[in-house]
């Protein structure tokens, strides 16, 4: 009996020391989990799957900060007074000389009485309302100042689908306000001009533009104005993705017009027109879908005195494709009454150019035509 007792405390303590040494000295190996699929290798290029999208979106160059601290400069806020002192709309500007000239939209100052500019730096000025033109939704008003800082024009044939762009103004009346985007389209039209003669063949971008940037500069990653906000098509009233803005080119001409005489000095061919569709291009033969169709001619027009007739297709004006309603309207207009273009057409089938094609005033073109 007592070997039984002895043999099994023996035992118990054996076991004991044993699992004392198990537990202090042994390292079990780790788990090896097996995986779920064998990986791949992933080009540097290739987007990543599980990360947020602005990681690894491209992201607008690092000097829009120096663009920014140019631009806000030279844009400004402008409320639209009426007789009494009632404000009808508030707006943007941009600044183009140093002596207060300031372009904004016609639609910003229409109707006004008198006109507030606040400055970038909060400074307020009274603006006179040098002239506006309703066909392309701009105007120009004069501030007495000196030493201000413009903003030098692009060249807005020059911007590319695609290309970043930067959007300043005062949405809201939040002063200086930067959004950055790139630009969607060019020459949009989107009726939302009045009259026959209205031009519309917009810059389109997804920079961000509320109510308030109207008149304000669309710039490019230089600082270079290379249009003017204008619109945006909303349901709801505020952005929702897409903006519109006026090609610097046709601004320019515009507003040295205004300038010169106090009203655009506008330029027409005297065609009816409309885009080239496949059903036209088949039946004239033409090479591609492109260029305007000519619809008709008016007499005694700058067209008929070149030679154009019905049926005929333009191409460029100048050097520079038409391939729709708004950009031949676009490249008609910066020019004035008493100019020469050149015209690149197709007729049957062969490929003509006019040169010196004089353009005449919008007075003297049938009111029912479009160019």
């Amino acid at each position: 009996m007592r070997n039984i007792f002895v043999n099994a405390l023996v035992a118990l303590i054996s076991s004991s020391f044993s699992f004392f040494l198990f537990q202090r000295y042994y390292q079990p190996a780790a788990p090896v989990a097996e995986p779920s699929a064998p990986a791949q290798f992933v080009a540097r290029e290739e987007t990543p799957v599980n990360t947020n999208p602005r990681a690894w979106a491209q992201l607008p160059p690092a000097d829009f900060i120096t663009t920014s601290k140019a631009v806000t400069a030279a844009v400004v806020n402008i409320n639209t007074l009426s007789a009494s002192g009632y404000r009808m709309s508030s707006g943007s500007g941009v600044i183009i000389s140093t002596d207060g000239y300031i372009i904004t939209n016609h639609h910003v100052v229409e109707d006004g009485a008198s006109f507030e500019i606040t400055l970038y730096n909060k400074r307020k000025l009274q603006a006179e309302l040098v002239g506006s033109d309703r066909t392309t939704d701009l105007a120009l008003l004069k501030v007495e100042a000196h030493n201000l800082r413009p903003l030098a024009y692009g060249d807005s044939d020059k911007v590319e689908v695609g290309q970043w762009v930067m959007a300043v103004g005062n949405p809201f009346n939040l002063s200086s306000t930067v959004t950055a985007g790139i630009v969607s389209a060019k020459a949009r039209n989107i009726n939302i001009l009045r009259g026959s003669y209205a031009i519309e063949s917009f810059i389109q971008t997804d920079a961000v533009v509320n109510p308030g940037n109207s008149g304000g500069a669309l710039v490019n990653e230089q600082g270079e104005l290379i249009g003017i906000n204008t619109a945006i098509i909303s349901e709801s009233g505020g952005y929702e993705g897409y903006s519109f803005a006026i090609p610097a080119n046709l601004v320019r001409k515009v507003i040295r017009d205004i300038r010169e005489f106090g009203e655009v000095q506008r330029a027409i061919l005297g065609v009816g027109i409309s885009d080239v569709t496949d059903d036209i291009a088949a039946d004239l033969a033409l090479p591609v879908v492109a260029g305007v169709y000519i619809t008709n001619v008016s007499q005694a027009s700058s067209a008929a005195e070149a030679g154009l007739r019905s049926g005929d297709v333009i191409l460029s004006v100048n050097g520079v494709k038409t391939n729709s309603v708004p950009e031949l309207q676009e490249q008609v207009a910066l020019f004035r009454p008493g100019d020469r273009i050149s015209l690149e057409f197709y007729r049957e089938g062969r490929k003509y150019r006019r040169d010196n094609v004089t353009l005449k005033s919008l007075e003297l073109g049938a009111a029912s035509f479009r160019q």
